[in-house]
């Protein structure tokens, strides 16, 4: 009997590979707009491991197509409605990453609001002598009111480890969360208005566009820390580095980017701005759990006939 055959379009994790390349026959393909599949080897594919996007043209290539399982939490480059119009169950890998996302979110904060690396490039640079220091960053922690701006998974592990830095907690996600005691507002704007730390870890959505824009900006003010760890899709990125400029905020943190690996000069050149190059789940444990949850979820599906981590808009529900 023939092995189920497994699509592995462009690059995934090379753990990915080996769980399933001993089960599996692995087929993998260069990203182009078609892929390169004859009529035969198409139709024998039945799982699909994929990191980054999946049209719904790849879909229709694939008639036997069962399950697509997503590297990555956010599967906004999933054609998940056209999925669901085939009978085809996409998988992510939630929770798996919650902590590291949130670790790092409390990381690039502290960096933020205490100029961490510019203190660690001011003594790298040999300036620290006998009578001088580095000066006294601009803004602390303490006393701070931070706003949360998306309260699921990866926002309570942020929230959590927020307490203990006794600051003030507030929220705003599209309805309250009745099991939360942080405050909750109804309106983006309300939320910015009422803090002076905005953490955002929305999903890439057409709701969430660039909601945080130059008034979000405004609300927030020049005392005002904005970072981001969730979707550089979900910042004006023209209006932030305006903001940044003029002193109309105080200071960002991004670990996203709209356009990812773009850049735009004028992030770069603030000083009041802390950049990563989308490492919030980067560690080796984290990516490798993330790897075997792709890995797990086709072999369930196949063994089972129930993914492990199925994504609410395709046919099986969690």
């Amino acid at each position: 009997m023939s092995r189920i055959a497994i699509l592995v379009p462009g690059k995934i994790h090379e753990r990915v590979l080996e769980r399933l390349k001993d089960r599996f026959d692995i087929i993998a393909v260069a990203r182009e707009e078609r892929l390169a599949l004859e009529g035969e080897t198409a139709g024998r594919i039945r799982g699909v491991a994929v990191s980054g996007p999946f049209p719904g043209a790849w879909m229709d290539q694939l008639p036997g197509v069962e399950v697509v399982a997503n590297f990555g939490v956010g599967y906004d480059g999933v054609d998940v409605k056209h999925a669901a119009e085939k009978g085809i169950v996409v998988t992510n890998t939630p929770d798996v990453l919650n902590d590291e996302v949130a670790d790092t979110a409390i990381g690039l904060l502290l960096n933020t609001v205490r100029e961490l690396p510019r203190a660690e490039a001011w003594l790298r640079a040999g300036n620290w002598k006998p009578g001088t220091a580095y000066p006294l960053s601009r803004f602390s922690l303490k006393g701070r009111h931070v706003g949360l701006y998306g309260l699921g998974r990866i926002g309570l592990e942020i929230a959590k480890r927020l307490e203990p830095f006794k600051v003030k907690i507030s929220y705003h996600t599209r309805s309250r969360h009745a099991d939360v005691a942080y405050d909750y507002h109804p309106t983006l704007k309300g939320l910015a208005e009422a803090v002076d730390t905005l953490i955002a870890i929305v999903p890439k959505t057409p709701q969430t566009h660039k909601t945080i824009d130059a008034d979000i900006l405004a609300a927030l003010g020049p005392n005002g820390i904005l970072v981001n760890v969730g979707r550089g899709w979900t910042v004006d990125e023209q209006a932030l580095s305006a903001a940044l400029a003029s002193g109309a905020l105080g200071a960002a943190g991004l670990d996203v980017f709209y356009e990812e690996p773009t850049v735009p000069a004028d992030l770069l050149e603030p000083a009041n701005a802390v950049l990563l190059p989308h490492v919030a789940s980067a560690s080796v444990p984290t990516r490798n759990a993330m790897a075997d949850l792709v890995a797990d979820n086709l072999i369930a599906w196949f063994e089972n006939g129930a993914a492990l981590t199925p994504v609410s808009e395709t046919p099986q529900k969690a």
